[in-house]
């Protein structure tokens, strides 16, 4: 995983050591000055723009790809087998522990078998049932955050202090919504609601897994 800092801090990875040091076993990282960082072949991904960093973040440790070789489409919807293939990739592609593949409407040999039984082999993300994951099925809020939470151990987190109204303190995303925002992975969509159910685009996974990785 590379990660690009201001060329004139020379000090800046020497400074982020002890915050880095508990990630070390999911993601080697390599520092590089942002004067390196690779150039932007994506015309519908403006300079300046929230999400260009993630996209060539991304795009350089092979996390994805544009949807061709000047376009991301950055709004599109991000399906289940995308969002568990970037989350592999991240994670360095590691080998599934079993090829066992109990998921109908999963191919085999397709580009998200592997990453389909990893995740859950690591117990970040079920089928829709025992026999179907829904790979075209698209993710929300709630869900990316949650996958995020788990493949980082999901760490213990107070949940007592959200301001969301649409999460409750005893919903199942709660403790993954208050880890992505103490972590600033993520905010609210307003300052009492987090829009769970809302569904997330190209753009914005590739953000949340930029901030929660680097």
């Amino acid at each position: 995983c590379i990660v690009y800092y201001p060329g004139d801090n020379a000090t800046w990875d020497t400074d982020l050591d002890t915050h880095f040091q508990n990630n070390r076993n999911r993601t080697k990282l390599t520092f590089q000055a942002e004067s390196d960082a690779p150039e932007n072949p994506f015309t519908d991904v403006p300079a300046g723009s929230f999400c260009e960093a993630p996209v060539l973040w991304a795009l350089e440790n092979d996390i994805t790809s544009g949807t061709s070789a000047t376009t991301f489409s950055p709004g599109d919807d991000c399906m289940r087998a995308y969002v568990v293939t970037f989350l592999w990739r991240a994670a360095g592609c590691p080998e599934p522990k079993s090829a066992a593949n109990s998921f109908v409407d999963v191919a085999p040999g397709s580009f998200y078998e592997k990453p389909v039984l990893w995740a859950v082999e690591k117990g970040i993300t079920n089928g829709a049932d025992a026999t179907h994951f829904n790979p075209a099925g698209v993710c929300n809020r709630a869900q990316i955050v949650t996958f995020l939470y788990r493949a980082f151990g999901s760490p213990a987190v107070d949940t007592t202090d959200l301001p969301f109204g649409d999460v409750p303190a005893g919903s199942w995303c709660a403790a993954p919504v208050a880890w992505a925002v103490k972590n600033e992975i993520t905010n609210g969509l307003s300052a009492t609601s987090f829009g769970p159910n809302t569904n997330c685009n190209r753009a914005q996974v590739v953000t949340f897994l930029y901030r929660a990785y680097t």
